[in-house]
């Protein structure tokens, strides 16, 4: 897919936040002094686009140490809040690189049932198969037999095997055979699939805990990177669900999907903001060419496109 029609997408996929906040900042300053009632105005818009009270209270502290009392525009403000977002987002667009000489690197997927993980480990798939790497799929979420027949067809899609178990078996037994047989099959990534019951938080944790155990029996050093699918349209929430996951698991980054116009595209900005790790991908629509690596350059100037 183009850069040009991913960006588009990724443009109205941010629209919920930015209308909201691009509205504001056009009708209240289009020749103001930044005062301490401007300052309120703006922070106040900057917690409805999603971004977060931390965000918030952090560009507003800039913005009265460098702003302060100078007569501003709405073009201005625009400018320096990309600038602002820009500079908190940065440090966490970092690529996920597999270190291909583990074959496999292991790949453990973490999120809530719905949050798009299995979509995304197919899309995972597409993505490394098309850069010459050989993946497998395991089908982890072994209590959701929908789970299972949706990574068998991306698996399909993707020409990557998918090991899977009968139904309500043991995810961490189904782990260890798909690590075994990826290893003497040469795999060169291991996407691992798990639950999301996130109603049974303490179920769910030493599930996914004792994944890592039996998958260390095999190799010390794995899972390699462990990381957590966010729904976007949950905004805020999100915050909730990484510091939960982060508790239960070492997390390692993040995949931002479903940024369609419903989404809360700021909660990008406050995910960082409270818990700094990278976000490596974000995901709009269902197709394979909808995940796309952050770049945080991008989705800054899809924040504040006209």
């Amino acid at each position: 897919m183009a850069l040009t029609a991913f960006f588009s997408k990724l443009k109205s996929g941010l629209s919920r936040s930015t209308e909201k906040l691009t509205t504001g900042i056009t009708a209240g300053f289009t020749k103001r002094k930044l005062d301490d009632e401007a300052l309120e105005e703006l922070e106040d818009m900057l917690i409805a686009a999603d971004l977060g009270a931390t965000v918030a209270a952090r560009i507003i502290a800039n913005f009265r140490k460098t702003r302060f009392g100078k007569e501003v525009t709405d073009t201005e403000i625009r400018e320096a809040l990309a600038t602002e977002i820009a500079q908190i987002l940065t440090p966490v667009a970092i690529p996920l690189t597999p270190e291909i000489e583990k074959k496999p690197f292991v790949i453990l997927m973490t999120g809530v049932n719905g949050s798009g993980k299995t979509t995304t480990i197919g899309k995972l798939a597409m993505f490394y198969r098309e850069y010459g790497l050989f993946p497998t799929l395991a089908a982890g979420d072994t209590f959701r037999a929908a789970a299972v027949e949706q990574l068998q067809i991306w698996g399909q899609r993707s020409g990557s095997p998918v090991i899977s178990a009968p139904p309500n078996t043991d995810a961490a037994s189904l782990a260890h055979d798909a690590l075994t047989k990826a290893k003497a099959e040469g795999a060169d990534i291991l996407l691992i699939d798990t639950a999301g019951r996130l109603h049974n938080k303490t179920v769910l944790m030493e599930e996914l805990r004792k994944i890592i155990r039996v998958i260390r029996k095999i190799d010390p050093t794995a899972p390699h990177a462990i990381l957590l699918t966010l729904d976007a349209t949950t905004g805020q929430n999100a915050i909730a669900q990484v510091k939960i996951f982060k508790d239960m698991v070492d997390l390692t980054g993040l995949i931002v999907t479903k940024l369609d116009g419903s989404a809360r595209g700021g909660m990008v900005a406050a995910v960082r903001a409270e818990v700094g790790l990278p976000t490596y991908y974000l995901g709009r629509g269902e197709k394979p060419e909808d995940l796309k690596r952050f770049a945080a350059g991008e989705f800054v100037e899809a924040f504040f496109a006209d």
